[in-house]
């Protein structure tokens, strides 16, 4: 009795000992925390939309709108804003020099569920790029690397035509960390007026770009965006978990300037 006793208080011990009651296996401390951590995105706030872009500027750009800017509505103006200016330069039986102009902003934060901010940027500003190279009707589409805007920054200008005239679109995407930075800026000689030269268009665009990243930049207090260098996570493949959801409205040359153009002139 007393060796079956023995052995009977010794049957908790040895190989089977700490093992998961479960029959599931032992969960070691290791195994708790594995969870992948996520780097937090570099900026956390945008600037005023209707304040990215100087007086000086805006006079290249709409030199009969810069006071018309307009705020787009947000529900979060840390993470998305836009703003947009139009101008109408009317010179009667002689026509009209139309321009638009729109700025977008988007912030993309760091999450365990979706990625990294920057990565989820990247990956938005692909698809503008794509969106901007692929509208209805566009002809005439050429696409260009901008340098010194942010890690990322490309160009794409077509032509539109429209029942008020023939419009030369321009969109320069840029991303900086984990922002987008979306300009679609048009114009249109109306009335008969001569249109509007597309490479000058173009490359006052790319200036604006340029400037509204600067901002973004300066709204954060850090210089590390400015530069237009890629970021250390610039050369990462863009996350496909950025969710189409997280895309803003699509205000830019999609916001149809040919109405604009028609309720001003």
């Amino acid at each position: 009795m007393l060796i079956a006793a023995g052995c009977s208080s010794d049957s908790g011990s040895g190989d089977d000992a700490g093992k998961d009651p479960s029959g599931l296996g032992a969960t070691t401390s290791a195994d708790a925390t594995a969870a992948p951590t996520v780097q937090a995105a570099a900026y956390k706030k945008l600037p005023e939309p209707c304040a990215v872009l100087s007086k000086k500027t805006l006079t290249d750009l709409v030199p009969e709108g810069v006071k018309s800017g307009k705020e787009g509505t947000s529900s979060d103006t840390a993470s998305r804003g836009s703003c947009s200016w139009t101008s109408l330069d009317n010179n009667g039986v002689k026509g009209s020099q139309f321009r638009w102009l729109n700025v977008s902003l988007l912030r993309f934060d760091s999450s365990q569920t979706q990625g990294e901010g920057d990565q989820l940027a990247a990956s938005y500003f692909t698809k503008q790029v794509q969106e901007a190279q692929s509208v209805t009707g566009a002809k005439n589409v050429k696409s260009e690397p901008v340098a010194g805007a942010g890690a990322q920054a490309t160009a794409v200008r077509y032509d539109l035509k429209k029942k008020e005239g023939a419009f030369k679109q321009q969109t320069v995407v840029a991303r900086v960390e984990n922002v987008v930075v979306t300009i679609d800026y048009n114009g249109a000689g109306l009335a008969g007026d001569k249109t509007p030269d597309a490479a000058a268009l173009t490359k006052a665009a790319e200036k604006a770009v340029k400037e509204v990243v600067a901002a973004v930049t300066s709204a954060n207090g850090s210089g590390s965006g400015s530069t237009g260098s890629p970021s250390a996570s610039a050369s990462k493949t863009p996350s496909k978990s950025a969710s189409p959801s997280a895309s803003p409205s699509k205000s830019a040359a999609k916001a149809s300037p040919s109405a604009s153009a028609g309720k001003k002139s």
